[in-house]
């Protein structure tokens, strides 16, 4: 500090000759309200937020994007399976038949906790293939269903008869999303239109901002099934599942969307979002409870 003010007289005559006299005690003044006391704990814990704010982000809203997934974005009472498979050309027929007699006989047995929402042969898209939606009373629910169904000689005949007739199959388990519930059981007679949207990761917060937005646009000239984004299995993606009377309806329907100022605005955020996206059109099957 002394060597400090030994340095500072000689320049500081230097100024009054060269600014005047105010300048200097304006800066004799400054150099009395420098501290050079060490920070406190708490400043540098402070400084060290801040700085971790800036390069990995807000620890407040990370916890809020973690919530915000999990409480948020899902209705959260129950807990949907997607199933799809990829039956073998010449056994579509035999595989009909065995998903006619069984999978009601699941459906329907009240110890189960898990309902059928539909079953459906994609008729558009991926020929020869099926694709069944279960809900389940949460994740405690698919646990009991499957211990159940285990050890139920009905179901392990049915899946021992089931492997030979498939070329692969896979399954997604999904959470519905809050503003966009899963039809009850209905019949219309109609086509279904499933569309499967691949999204980039970590932009399911933004998707869903954008389509709940978009959804009240589309609502207006068809009927909304479902949707739902994955928890296991394909992750980042998002099912969205439409009711049309037919082909033709559904062409007008989605274009008369366009006339509303909403829905390009809607597609324009977020196809952004999106690395790709494929549309199925289904028929339901003769049991399923939507068809």
């Amino acid at each position: 500090m002394a060597l400090l003010s030994r340095q500072f007289l000689p320049f500081s005559q230097s100024c009054r000759r060269i600014f005047g006299t105010a300048f200097v005690l304006n800066l004799q003044r400054t150099k009395k309200s420098i501290s050079f006391e060490p920070e406190e704990p708490t400043q540098k814990g402070r400084r060290k937020e801040l700085i971790e704010a800036v390069l990995y982000g807000s620890k407040k809203v990370k916890e809020e994007e973690r919530q915000t997934h999990s409480k948020m974005l899902a209705r959260g009472k129950y807990v949907h399976e997607l199933q799809k498979h990829k039956v073998k050309p010449d056994k579509v027929d035999a595989y009909i038949e065995l998903m006619t007699s069984h999978l009601p006989y699941i459906a329907n047995d009240p110890l189960n906790d898990v309902h059928l929402c539909g079953s459906w042969m994609i008729d558009i898209g991926e020929q020869d293939t099926f694709v069944h939606v279960w809900e389940y009373k949460g994740y405690p629910g698919h646990l009991q269903t499957m211990e159940r169904l285990a050890k139920d000689p009905n179901h392990i005949r049915f899946l021992k008869e089931l492997g030979p007739l498939l070329s692969s199959r896979e399954n997604n388990m999904m959470l519905e999303f809050s503003f966009w519930k899963t039809s009850p059981p209905k019949i219309s007679n109609g086509l279904f239109e499933l569309r499967r949207y691949s999204l980039k990761p970590g932009s399911l917060l933004e998707w869903e901002m954008y389509w709940r937005k978009g959804l009240e646009c589309r609502r207006q000239f068809c009927e909304p099934v479902g949707a739902w984004f994955t928890q296991l299995g394909s992750l980042n993606t998002v099912y969205h599942m439409w009711s049309y009377p037919d082909l033709q309806t559904r062409k007008t329907s989605r274009e008369s969307a366009w006339s509303l100022d909403e829905w390009p605005q809607t597609v324009y955020n977020t196809v952004r979002l999106v690395d790709n996206m494929t549309s199925y059109i289904l028929k339901p099957l003769p049991f399923s409870p939507l068809r």
